[in-house]
């Protein structure tokens, strides 16, 4: 189960960067830890360090009053790369509950939505807007998930849209597995009149019909 999905509101901070791929988020040599482990310490880690590993000054989201945020507002393609679902497990070890951008990279909004992180698609002018308004320090966004909506002093409330099932997973903290074993009688059933309709099909195991060994034997 993931921690449901309802309503929050938090301070959001600004990545004001395009194509932020996964590798950006979470780089290829941190992958090998276990989820338990805790991925947070890897987060846009070539970002925040230097070759040698020191912090760098002035990364957006390590100054003091973007460290409290638990909405993250980025650009076009966010996500975009690699299948890597550490980058959304070291988002959500941050402790972000939602990322708003343009668009998303597909693998990246899938990955989102099955481990409980929101992804809030909104125009590009709208999230130009949000992001001007964080240039000047946090500000705070309110997320309305049943009604798709969200609020924020530089935008007023405006509607977001969400695939159904994935909103329904979120809601309820559900992995996509667990919602669908919520219909394990109705799965059930379903077979149960499948095998009666064809139960020519399921009178007796399968059996590999033997070949010819002329026919596998190696032509010289």
């Amino acid at each position: 189960m993931n921690a449901p999905f309802n309503r929050h509101t938090g301070l959001a901070a600004p990545l004001p960067h395009q194509n932020v791929d996964t590798d950006q988020i979470i780089p290829c040599r941190f992958l090998t830890g276990s989820r338990s482990d805790g991925f947070e310490q890897f987060l846009f880690h070539d970002l925040r360090h230097d070759s040698a590993g020191r912090p760098k000054a002035g990364f957006v989201l390590d100054e003091p009053h973007f460290r409290a945020a638990t909405i993250l507002v980025s650009g076009d393609n966010f996500g975009c790369g690699s299948s890597r679902e550490q980058a959304v497990w070291s988002l959500l070890d941050a402790g972000y509950r939602a990322i708003v951008a343009p668009s998303f990279g597909e693998i990246f909004y899938n990955n989102a939505a099955t481990n409980g992180l929101l992804a809030i698609q909104l125009e590009t002018d709208q999230v130009s807007r949000l992001l001007q308004s964080l240039a000047d320090g946090p500000r705070d966004i309110a997320i309305d998930l049943p009604q798709q909506t969200l609020s924020a002093e530089a935008l007023g409330c405006v509607r977001f849209p969400i695939d159904a099932f994935f909103k329904d997973c979120l809601v309820s903290g559900m992995t996509a597995l667990e919602l669908t074993l919520t219909h394990l009688e109705t799965i059930d059933a379903f077979e149960r009149a499948h095998k009666a309709e064809l139960s020519w099909a399921f009178a007796r195991p399968y059996t590999k019909p033997m070949l010819d060994p002329a026919l596998t034997r190696q032509r010289p």
